[in-house]
């Protein structure tokens, strides 16, 4: 989820089960950092995953619980993404905002608009966005013809 909505970490670990939209498929994501809060469908393994999750979980509010029943620590999600870097064989130190950043380059390499970026991103100033598209092949695709 971090990866698929460019989640920060402080917007994972808040993330609560009445944030889903279950009938809509969807969830409602509060942006931090004075971001633009949004709403962002859900796809079927998302779907699958969480619903087996609340069946795992059902007491808790929260989509990423600790053992203590509240929130994930944002050190724990760090980590679990720094561990899952060192398990893929990654020859550089995993952080969890590099998933962020890799949906933004994912986007722009797609040829989504820098609106679009920066609106599914949540970024209020369009400067933060723009770097995503700055390093984009696809930019100069089509300048030329053949």
């Amino acid at each position: 989820m971090i990866y698929r909505h460019g989640l920060r970490v402080a917007e994972v670990a808040s993330l609560r089960w009445e944030q889903i939209d279950w009938n809509g498929g969807t969830i409602y994501v509060k942006r931090v950092k004075k971001g633009t809060p949004s709403t962002y469908p859900l796809y079927s393994g998302e779907i699958r995953s969480l619903r087996k999750l609340q069946r795992d979980y059902p007491a808790s509010p929260y989509i990423f619980q600790s053992s203590r029943r509240g929130p994930l620590a944002y050190d724990t999600i760090a980590g679990i993404v720094e561990r899952a870097g060192e398990l893929a064989g990654l020859h550089l130190r995993v952080h969890a905002h590099m998933l962020r950043h890799g949906t933004g380059y994912y986007l722009a390499n797609r040829g989504i608009d820098i609106r679009t970026i920066q609106s599914y991103l949540g970024h209020k100033n369009i400067q933060h966005t723009v770097r995503y598209t700055e390093l984009a092949s696809t930019k100069f695709q089509g300048l030329w013809n053949d």
